[in-house]
């Protein structure tokens, strides 16, 4: 376990590097100049000048990269183009609005993506069968921007019951949860369904029927625990999206989370805070996938950590 983590954490050390090599120089590449975006094109030379250099634009990219590094190397990421407050401090102030919104959508998408998916299984090619396999097709079809506006004009245009938007109470977080969820519904409905399907398939479910052991039992010990690797495995990967900040769903209901201050920070060109955003995000994917590993190795015994027998 003590190499395991000691690899996630080089590993760790060298996708960040190239994260931040990529983005940076990506940002670089964008259209639009960040100083026109805060003073505007009819400013005079000097002022554009003289903003160049207090944020450093006028150096050369390896300098100003070069530079940035030694900013994270302190544990630092800079500071906002336009408010010229410090971007971790943002992204702190924030993350717990995104947290708040990716725990809503994802109690609301795991029991219910995991129950429907599991009577599909069991229902197969019957009606309801039929019926939740379309929902589910419908709940990736579908565009998070058009079921969030459709969402908010039922629910606070017509019946108002919910604010439209804003961040706030649960009344406020239950219409962008409810958007957030059905994707990743969608999705856990259709992987619980397939690899539930492929449990029941396999010898053992057979010869355990065949020693009268109840459809219960069976149900819920045998096919569920065998069933959850794949299931935990779509469970973490939505968690580590929804934590890097939804950004249409945030955007469209007004959330003060880091997907809204993301996008603002596009729209802006405000490279310090696009780049914090990314690098949190890679931190937050990463660090998913590290507890799902550990997971997999306490439910299941035939996982082991790499270096051990499979």
């Amino acid at each position: 376990m003590k190499i395991y983590v000691i690899k996630k954490i080089a590993l760790l050390i060298l996708l960040l590097f190239g994260i931040t090599l990529i983005t940076f120089t990506l940002t670089k590449a964008l259209p639009g100049d960040p100083v026109y975006n805060m003073v505007g094109e009819r400013s005079s030379p000097e002022i554009i000048e003289k903003i160049r250099k207090e944020i450093g634009a006028d150096k050369g990219i390896m300098r100003q990269y070069i530079g940035y590094v030694s900013l994270l190397a302190k544990g630092e990421m800079g500071r906002s183009y336009h408010t010229n407050r410090k971007v971790l401090d943002d992204i702190i102030m924030k993350f717990p609005n995104t947290l708040k919104l990716a725990a809503g959508a994802m109690l609301i998408a795991v029991p219910f993506g995991v129950l429907f998916g599991f009577i599909s299984a069991l229902k197969k090619n019957m009606m309801i069968d039929r019926f939740i396999t379309g929902m589910s097709i419908a709940g990736l079809s579908i565009p998070v921007f058009w079921s969030g506006l459709m969402l908010m004009l039922f629910f606070s245009l017509k019946l108002k019951l919910l604010p439209p938007s804003g961040t706030g109470d649960i009344s406020y977080l239950l219409l962008p949860s409810i958007t957030l969820s059905l994707p990743a519904m969608a999705t856990l409905v259709r992987v619980t369904r397939v690899t539930v399907l492929d449990v029941m398939n396999m010898p053992f479910i057979k010869t355990a029927r065949a020693k009268g052991i109840s459809e219960r039992s069976l149900n819920m010990i045998h096919i569920m625990k065998n069933a959850l690797i794949p299931i935990i495995t779509v469970i973490g990967l939505e968690f580590g999206s929804y934590l890097n900040g939804a950004v249409l769903t945030e955007t469209i209901f007004g959330w003060d989370g880091i997907g809204r201050f993301t996008m603002e920070g596009i729209i802006k060109r405000d490279y310090p805070v696009i780049m914090g955003c990314i690098i949190v995000g890679t931190l937050v994917v990463v660090l998913i996938n590290f507890l799902v590993d550990i997971i997999y190795h306490y439910i299941d015994p035939r996982v082991r950590i790499h270096g051990t027998d499979r």
